[in-house]
């Protein structure tokens, strides 16, 4: 399976954690999405990262599907199966991906935008919604079970991908989920090669 990803995605970042702790094995592919190469957009018609493609040549996006994929695929070594510990790990995850979408928006804000045309009430409404998202997350992980779950890799995406693009943002405002963060690094240390990082140049 090819995987097509962008090393400073989040979400790319959940789905290559999670194949590395189901134990798929999949070949990851970089690609710039603003270029929309054509095999990205044969992949996926949105141009969106990550989408995988299956050997079959099917493919599979967004990232919540193609974790679903590898948890079926691994005898559900990701999701929990009982209702409450589902309940957990998938409002976890929700929540950890909203705080992204919310955060990305804000810097496409800026990025995108002559500043003219900015509109900061909008980007100030997204960081308000990040920062209850965080806060609330503060309080979730601590129902989140010591096996690894989807929920894990989530936040630990998120985290990783805050770290970088706002430095000292989780460790000076939310302290809880920097030491979360790094107790997380010490059971899976794969994530040293798997969190967000800038692409080497």
């Amino acid at each position: 399976m090819r995987l097509y990803y962008s090393a400073p995605s989040p979400f790319a970042a959940k789905v290559r954690m999670a194949a590395s702790h189901c134990g798929i094995a999949i070949e990851t592919v970089p690609v710039d999405t603003t270029a929309e190469p054509d095999e990205l957009i044969t992949a996926n018609p949105l141009g969106k990262i990550p989408v995988l493609v299956m050997d079959d040549g099917a493919t599979v996006y967004d990232s919540r599907v193609i974790c679903a994929l590898f948890d079926r695929l691994s005898g559900n070594q990701m999701v929990p199966q009982a209702i409450e510990p589902w309940r957990i790990a998938a409002t976890v995850e929700a929540t950890a991906d909203g705080i992204v979408d919310a955060l990305i928006l804000s810097v496409y804000e800026v990025r995108y935008r002559p500043e003219d045309k900015r509109h900061q009430p909008w980007v100030d409404k997204q960081l308000r919604k990040a920062d209850r998202g965080l806060a609330t997350l503060e309080q979730q992980i601590l129902e989140l079970p010591e096996n690894l779950t989807i929920g894990h890799f989530a936040v630990a995406a998120l985290l990783g991908w805050a770290t970088m693009r706002f430095p000292g943002k989780i460790e000076g405002e939310r302290p809880q989920l920097a030491a979360w963060l790094q107790r997380f690094e010490q059971q899976f240390p794969a994530y040293a090669d798997l969190k967000p990082s800038m692409p080497a140049s």
